[in-house]
């Protein structure tokens, strides 16, 4: 039998065959040293071929079902799995993303392994790596802290295996800690402040005195400075900004520090389980009554965990279920989540499900699970759709463009059911909002 590899031609034996066939996933090797051609004439690298070799392939998560993030983790988990079912049962909302998609990914039925990260970064490394060593999966992707999302840019890299990022709102992680096997969906610290920027300054006013509220690592360090140089531009200053580490379970020395700041607006940037508390005790210590209140990169769950305290502040998010009104997709989503779950998605289960559904159509139109060539397919460009419109994935950072949308919390007496928690205010379209895609250092490296 004939068994084309590059431009040179071999005969293969029956047994050789079968060698061939049993050897694969070993990496077998012809006479001479030389890599047998696979049928798609590539070599091995990572978990390519043997991961796709049979009937199914592997998906690794490593997402928090413990600790400070461990609500949002669950949202987000929530949404790969109702993903996975779609994509292996061929449901109507993937194929409108990915046409191709009949049942599974080229076929190949989708299973999902999860771990707990507790959002560590070395816990989420370890997870995954035991995923793609015993697994052998073809796709990675967990983090709900963006120390994370870093971590396993690097794993993914390192290991050549794709990562789909899960939640990361740090400037860095398409930024100077990108990498050419790791992709973000969300939105994130830059396109949020200037999204929201504009309307803290037209309903606020310039020359303001802000105080932040920031938790210790990656995110919240480019999250806080994305603000305070957007906010610079209208005469906006620092007068305090309160850095506590994530997981704090006490802000009270931070809060009086803001109380006795003299600002006029608290910007917390602080996340999951660590939000909803220091907005709770910022309301227990008189702060809310001195200033107001913004929450530029918003957590999902963060109106209904804070009992009230939403109503009124403007917010940034990814994705909010009302906007089903102006996105078929979302709609189609929305009852699809809810059917299954007993509840509205929030950003976070949204952003999970379309990474797997970009991916999935990405997969497809490459006609391959090898790794540099799916690469190559997100970075074309081309327009995709998703739950919040057309989207494009840029080639040079690997960041989808993509809107975000501005949110304020409804008063209780305009909300017209248990979940209608905000009104939509403005989506904000992608493009104008991304900085240059050099401008935070990003390198990708290499493909192979």
């Amino acid at each position: 039998m004939r068994h084309r590899m590059g431009n040179s031609t071999f005969l293969l034996s029956r047994r050789g065959l079968l060698q061939t066939a049993a050897g694969l996933a070993g990496g077998a090797m012809l006479p001479g040293g030389m890599p047998i051609a696979l049928a798609e004439d590539h070599p091995a690298i990572g978990t390519y071929p043997a991961g796709s070799s049979g009937s199914s392939v592997f998906i690794g998560v490593a997402v928090p079902r413990t600790g400070t993030y461990a609500v949002q983790g669950e949202d987000e988990l929530k949404g790969w799995e109702l993903a996975v079912e779609h994509i292996n049962s061929g449901h109507d909302l993937i194929k409108k993303i990915s046409p191709k998609t009949s049942k599974g990914v080229l076929g190949k039925e989708l299973k999902l392994g999860v771990a707990d990260s507790a959002a560590k970064p070395n816990e989420a490394v370890q997870a995954q790596q035991r995923f793609i060593t015993e697994n052998k999966a073809v796709l990675i992707t967990g983090s709900t802290s963006s120390a994370v999302a870093v971590a396993l840019n690097k794993l993914a890299q390192r290991e050549k295996v794709l990562y789909v990022a899960g939640i990361s709102g740090s400037n860095d992680t398409t930024g100077k800690d990108c990498v050419r096997y790791g992709f973000r969906q969300n939105f994130y610290g830059q396109t949020a402040a200037a999204a929201i920027g504009p309307i803290m300054v037209k309903t606020y006013g310039k020359g303001k005195k802000a105080a932040y509220l920031t938790p210790d690592y990656t995110y919240g360090h480019t999250v806080t400075k994305s603000m305070q140089d957007y906010l610079a531009t209208a005469g906006w200053t620092t007068v305090t900004n309160q850095v506590a580490p994530l997981g704090a379970p006490d802000y009270s020395s931070y809060l009086l520090n803001v109380a006795n700041s003299g600002a006029d607006v608290l910007i917390n940037v602080n996340w999951g389980h660590d939000a909803v508390l220091s907005t709770q005790q910022a309301k227990q210590f008189g702060v809310l009554d001195k200033m107001k209140l913004v929450v530029p990169y918003q957590i999902p769950f963060i109106a209904r965990e804070t009992g009230g305290l939403m109503q009124g502040v403007y917010a940034a998010t990814d994705y909010w279920w009302t906007i089903e009104d102006k996105y078929p997709l979302a709609k189609m989503f929305n009852e699809a989540f809810e059917k299954k779950n007993g509840y509205k998605p929030e950003w976070g289960a949204a952003n999970a499900y379309i990474s797997f559904a970009h991916w999935a159509h990405m997969v497809e139109e490459t006609g391959s699970f090898y790794p540099p060539d799916i690469i190559k397919t997100y970075e074309k460009g081309e327009t995709l759709p998703s739950l919040v419109g057309d989207v494009h994935y840029r080639p040079e950072d690997h960041q989808c463009v993509r809107p975000v949308i501005i949110v304020k919390g409804k008063m209780e007496k305009d909300m017209k059911n248990k979940e209608d928690y905000y009104e939509v205010v403005e989506i904000v379209p992608g493009e104008g909002l991304m900085q240059k895609p050099d401008a935070f250092g990003c390198n990708l490296g290499a493909y192979t």
